[in-house]
């Protein structure tokens, strides 16, 4: 069972409202709710949640890309939502069609070396593979995305059972958030 929640920030604090995933096929579609919900393009918090599995949380700042953040890949990329997130984050668009990858489109120059993008800088070597089907056990994303809300990555990467309990918490928007679940 999946539980899903738009924070919107205002200045008046946060404005909560519950997220039908039904309509998500995508983060494209993820991050065009979230900012339909923003207030003068302020920051937006997406939580999703599958019960006792994994959670995520996705903020869009304005015209910003996404910020994602998922506490365990490997089971969030064998569910619906969370696969999107992860592919996302993997470089993996779900296709299993792998002619893209054999033509050059990362941007670097023959002979140059591809950097990959990895927020854990505590990471082991391999752990987080190159492909969906290679998802890390642990967390995957940018484990600082809520560190200037008052969450720090220590926090993030510590969350378990009612991680967003605790995380509305943190943004002082337990009773907004109460009310859509």
């Amino acid at each position: 069972m999946y539980f899903a929640a738009l924070l919107a920030r205002t200045e008046d604090g946060w404005e909560a409202s519950d997220m039908e995933l039904d309509d998500v096929e995508s983060l494209t579609d993820l991050t065009d709710l979230a900012r339909a919900a923003a207030v003068d393009e302020d920051t937006v918090v997406a939580f999703i949640e599958q019960e006792g599995g994994w959670f995520a949380v996705v903020r869009v700042d304005g015209e910003d890309d996404p910020r994602i953040f998922v506490s365990q890949a490997a089971p969030a990329a064998r569910s619906s939502y969370g696969s999107m997130l992860t592919d996302e984050l993997l470089g993996s668009d779900g296709d299993d069609d792998n002619e893209l990858d054999e033509l050059d489109l990362d941007g670097t120059e023959d002979g140059e070396e591809e950097v990959a993008a990895s927020y854990d800088e505590d990471e082991d070597d391999g752990a987080a593979g190159t492909g969906a089907d290679r998802a890390p056990a642990g967390p995957l994303g940018d484990p600082d995305l809520l560190a200037d809300l008052g969450v720090s990555r220590k926090q993030l990467l510590t969350l378990d059972e009612d991680a967003l309990g605790e995380l509305a918490e943190a943004l002082g928007a337990t009773d907004v958030l109460e009310t859509v679940r």
